[in-house]
């Protein structure tokens, strides 16, 4: 096929440009630019235009004639029966039946959607459609590149939303399946995306996966579009469905207005076929598709079925698909391997380090966390999810079957984290001994595999800390130094730390004596105190290296005594805090729809809020028990600026809600 030349930008094609940006085209972000880019390329030829960007981002016209792209309404096919040419006399011109092969897949219409967006200055980005359905609910497929939009990729291969960074609001996007020409908005077939299940790297074929929930009472029979990987044919009759937007900037404008007349940014049914191509090529068709089709299905007519997802085309060349056979993999797990799971060599300097190892015989009497330590009301550990995949110990108990008992506290620990998810740790006041910090060795506790352990290699970076998950100088107390000292040498296992950036680890007073302020400050009951605390993940987490752990952005502390009130009346009492740079508060505070507390929520250095315990049994999905009805702040919300709200964010000791 000889690739027809561009045409130079001239005033009709520069109104068109305009015209299409005032619409929110999702154009611009799709190719990489920005607007003052943009005004610089218009005076570029069309041909340069086009070698100047990277060609998996274009959307173009392959046939400037006889591949119209069809109006949808009422989830219907308009015009399909005018469709009909002379294949014996032209090739490319459609069978006399082509209505009737377009009738029999109009049923898949209502399951492909306008991906939209919120808290972006973009209204949308591409095309969506219902692939699958599992017993958590609809998935979702797009490409890659209309997800980057609002989500980047995580460790774990998955796609978090990211912050829009002019007001730290978090972006959210949804699919919505009307979005006809002249139809109105029907909130019963509007899905909002609820996750990102996978988000391809760079390397990989241009494919987003997403779980989306469905509206109430809306979309109860929708089922998803069935997939064939078997093998296509050339000049099978085939279609794409999406959301063209008007895209001068790669196309003839004067075939684009003659195919679309002005009507842009709705669901058209694209005819088109399947071009040649050899065992192993990418698929490709030469159906009408403009920007904004990005993430459409390619549907066969004959199989009744998506052959393809729709991801790239080049003007008067051909439109290219990932096939569904990828797609099929990705759906059943076999999206490769994920970064980070590979181990490292250990190099000789190291391996002393890794000799340092204490087993279960060292810790021979230990008898860990008390949950009856308070003597008058017993403060179980919390429930963790199974999700955490908690690590059982080799000297562990049936009635204690995940901890790891040290003295004075004890550890839950996930593998699949590689770290601690809980520290609890008992503390008596009246028998503390101040001991210098003189332990700067760590050590490997292998009553769990040293495969599922960091050490001193995957804390190379100087900038990453082993952070006590369990307050060393708390440990400090007992009937002699010796128990004292041997609490503090326990608190040195790389079970018992995460890996924290060191902003956070070395410069937050206010964090690390939360303990000694409520001690001191709260008439306790034998001046003993219970302290639960532990990291809180979030896909914003960064990863570790290639160790496959994550590094955690936020952690959670809860400190409980028995406490006599003014009505003299001694009962538990348990605070709760978060130590964060800011999203994760915001996204609890817009979760409960308080959007007064978010507009202008400033987000930067780590600083300590106080949050109630039923809020942070929501945010790590933990069983707090009854600590959540001995929480203060459940019955005094903090007030900020006149306004109520769950989060107190702390600029000093005596901010802290105690009664």
């Amino acid at each position: 096929m000889t690739k027809p030349p561009l045409p130079k930008f001239d005033d009709a094609r520069r109104a068109l440009l305009a015209r299409a940006l005032d619409r929110g085209n999702p154009l611009l972000r799709e190719m990489g630019l920005d607007l003052a880019q943009f005004s610089d390329r218009l005076a570029t030829g069309g041909g340069q235009l086009e070698a100047a960007h990277d060609r998996t981002f274009l959307e173009a016209l392959v046939k400037v004639a006889g591949r119209p792209p069809l109006v949808v309404q009422n989830d219907a096919v308009l015009g399909k029966s005018t469709l009909a040419g002379n294949p014996a006399a032209n090739p490319d011109d459609f069978p006399a039946d082509i209505g009737d092969w377009i009738s029999g897949i109009e049923g898949f219409l209502p399951c492909v959607g306008r991906l939209e967006f919120s808290n972006h200055h973009l209204s949308w980005g591409g095309t969506g459609w219902i692939i699958a359905k599992n017993d958590k609910g609809l998935i979702m497929a797009t490409n890659r590149h209309v997800a980057q939009l609002v989500a980047r990729r995580t460790q774990s291969g998955e796609g978090v939303f990211m912050f829009n960074p002019f007001n730290n609001a978090r972006y959210k996007a949804r699919l919505d399946t009307v979005e006809e020409a002249n139809a109105p908005r029907n909130p019963a077939r509007v899905f909002q995306i609820e996750r990102f299940l996978y988000l391809a790297d760079d390397a990989a074929a241009d494919v987003a996966l997403a779980r989306v929930t469905l509206p109430q009472g809306g979309a109860a029979g929708l089922q998803p579009i069935p997939l064939s990987g078997d093998k296509v044919e050339e000049d099978e009759l085939v279609a794409v469905v999406g959301y063209p937007a008007s895209d001068p900037y790669r196309n003839d404008p004067t075939a684009m207005e003659r195919y679309f007349r002005g009507l842009y940014d709705v669901k058209r049914f694209s005819p088109g076929k399947l071009l040649p191509g050899d065992a192993g090529d990418v698929l490709s068709h030469d159906c009408t598709t403009l920007g904004g089709n990005s993430g459409s299905p390619l549907i066969s007519l004959k199989k009744k079925a998506v052959i393809g997802l729709h991801f790239a085309g080049e003007f008067g060349v051909g439109n290219s698909a990932v096939r569904a056979s990828t797609l099929q993999a990705l759906l059943a797990g076999q999206s490769g391997m994920v970064p980070g799971t590979a181990l490292s060599p250990v190099s000789d300097e190291q391996e002393e380090a890794r000799r340092l190892r204490h087993d279960a015989a060292h810790f021979a009497g230990r008898m860990g966390y008390d949950a009856g330590f308070l003597q008058v009301a017993d403060v179980p550990l919390p429930g963790i999810p199974a999700s955490l995949g908690l690590a059982a110990p080799d000297d562990a108990t049936p009635d204690r079957p995940n901890e790891l008992r040290y003295q004075h506290f004890s550890v839950l620990y996930s593998a699949p984290k590689k770290g601690p998810v809980l520290g609890a740790l008992n503390i008596d006041g009246s028998q503390t001994r101040a001991l210098k910090r003189r332990n700067t060795t760590w050590t490997k506790d292998l009553r769990l595999p040293e495969a599922i352990q960091l050490d001193a290699r995957d804390y190379g970076d100087p900038e990453i800390d082993r952070g006590h998950l369990v307050r060393r100088a708390a440990t400090n107390w007992g009937e002699s130094d010796a128990v004292a000292k041997q609490a503090d040498a326990d608190s040195f296992h790389y079970t018992v730390c995460s890996p924290q950036h060191a902003g956070l680890n070395r410069n937050e007073e206010m964090w690390l004596g939360l303990e000694n302020y409520v001690l001191t400050n709260t008439r306790t009951h034998g001046f003993r105190a219970c302290v639960f605390a532990g990291p809180l993940f979030t896909d914003d987490d960064p990863p570790l290296g290639d160790s496959g752990a994550p590094i955690a952005l936020n952690f959670w502390k809860v400190v409980t005594m028995l406490a006599t009130d003014e009505d003299e009346v001694l009962r538990l009492h348990a605070t709760a805090y978060v130590l964060s740079q800011g999203p994760l508060i915001a996204d609890l505070l817009a979760r409960q729809g308080r959007t007064e507390a978010v507009e202008g929520f400033v987000f930067g250095a780590f600083r300590t809020y106080q949050v109630r315990i039923a809020d942070l049994a929501q945010m790590t999905g933990y069983d707090f028990g009854p600590l959540l009805a001995a929480d203060p702040m459940a019955r005094a919300i903090a007030r900020i600026e006149g306004r109520v709200s769950p989060v107190k964010p702390l600029n000093g000791f005596a901010d802290i809600v105690l009664g």
